[in-house]
């Protein structure tokens, strides 16, 4: 596998400076998957080591970086969150390294897009970072960054929140990118949306531990290059790389470039490892069933994972959020999906009842028919088997194909 010159500047530069333990952490950060890095852009900072130690009252983590890392700190609450943005920063941490104890009940890392990274402490009640500095390391080889945090009282939490200006802007992937070349006037263009990225890592594979944001921008990749091959039709991502996009970024995106079509990707985990195929979800503020309304529930936490809070959405959204989408795309969801389904039939496994409906709020671009694609499930060892296969990627990107075909010649035919 290839590597960028800025990653393999990064092993150099720690094995020539650093001891054992961080050309360990050198060599897990190569094998992380490449995302895009190009030339005459600014190396990433590389975290290569962490800890956390701590009770019910205190928790100290510490965070070892090979250069100095700028930081800043702001709070969310329900859930309570402490956030602490980074510049561009690959993580080549063991996972154990920074598992969640004493305050805080669950700790995530990650790309935030645009050159920005965060950390993610979501914390059992109210808490404080009392203490947060950077500090050059013993031997001058690198810096470490350390958080103390301390159970606090609600009031001065509230305080807190009311007196930080933070609204939960990110600097995130620009909505309003162009396109690699605009789309011809009778383009049927379609916005293949590969669910999870950067701090969102999706799903974890059950046999391979591979993160489900990989999977869908794999598939994604396939899909598109698959579709731009049909007459007719101009197919895009709307992420190309290992990136967050908030779910309103990734509605705004298919709208911004008048896409006729919507496509999400994912490939979720169950605690029913024997279920497994694909499902096609649709929008409906009340869910099919118990699995269709649980899925939903988790895919829509992907920007509470991030640590966006729902309120910096734009006023756009938030009003997709109480009204849904219209009933006509609704109908023209509902066709999409049907056709998805009996293009697959007798091809691929399909689970039970495959088309199901909630309210995924991914979906809820009032004037463009969507759909939630459920691959497979990464919790189950044969479709987890079928995912990372570039075989079963291309005969399923056929297929889908054929769907869209079929889905666009009903539509035209009905004047739509």
């Amino acid at each position: 596998m290839k590597r960028s010159a800025n990653q393999l500047y990064s092993m150099r530069m720690i094995a020539r400076h650093c001891g054992l333990r961080r050309l360990v952490a050198a060599v897990l950060f190569l094998l992380l998957p490449v995302v895009g890095v190009h030339a005459g852009e600014p190396v990433p900072l590389l975290a290569y080591a962490a800890r956390i130690a701590g009770d019910d009252a205190r928790t100290r983590l510490v965070i070892e970086f090979d250069r100095e890392p700028v930081f800043s700190v702001h709070y969310v609450a329900n859930p309570v969150r402490i956030i602490v943005d980074l510049p561009e920063t690959s993580f080549g941490l063991k996972p154990e390294s920074l598992e969640p104890r004493g305050l805080f009940d669950a700790i995530r890392y990650g790309g935030m897009g645009a050159g920005a990274s965060r950390l993610v402490l979501s914390a059992k009640e109210p808490t404080e970072l009392t203490h947060a500095e950077v500090k050059p390391m013993e031997d001058g080889k690198g810096f470490r960054l350390v958080l103390d945090a301390e159970r606090i009282g609600q009031d001065r939490f509230d305080k807190i929140l009311a007196e930080q200006k933070w609204t939960g802007t990110v600097r995130a992937v620009k909505t309003d990118r162009p396109a690699a070349a605009p789309a011809k006037a009778d383009a049927f263009v379609i916005a293949i949306d590969a669910g999870h990225g950067g701090i969102d890592t999706g799903a974890i594979g059950s046999v391979t531990k591979t993160e489900e944001k990989h999977v869908t921008l794999a598939f994604a990749k396939e899909l598109v290059e698959t579709l731009n091959r049909e007459p007719g039709i101009e197919a895009f991502l709307t992420r190309e790389r290992d990136e967050f996009l908030s779910l309103p970024q990734r509605v705004q995106i298919a709208r911004q470039r008048g896409s006729s079509l919507f496509i999400s990707l994912h490939a979720d985990t169950l605690k029913q490892r024997d279920i497994r195929g694909a499902t096609v979800y649709t929008i409906s503020d009340k869910a099919s069933d118990h699995l269709a309304a649980d899925l939903a529930a988790r895919e829509n936490l992907s920007d509470e994972i991030a640590g966006i809070p729902l309120e910096s959405e734009p006023a756009e959204v938030a009003d997709i959020l109480i009204d849904l989408t219209r009933r006509e795309t609704q109908a023209f969801s509902v066709n999409l999906a049907r056709s998805v389904i009996a293009s697959f039939e007798g091809q691929i496994k399909l689970i039970n009842n495959p088309h199901r409906h909630a309210g995924f709020r991914v979906l809820q671009a009032p004037d463009v028919p969507s759909v939630l694609l459920e691959l497979g499930f990464m919790s189950n060892k044969e479709d987890e088997k079928q995912l990372l296969d570039p075989e079963w990627r291309k005969k399923v990107s056929a297929l889908l194909a054929a769907a869209v075909q079929s889905y666009r010649n009903t539509a035209v035919a009905n004047g739509g």
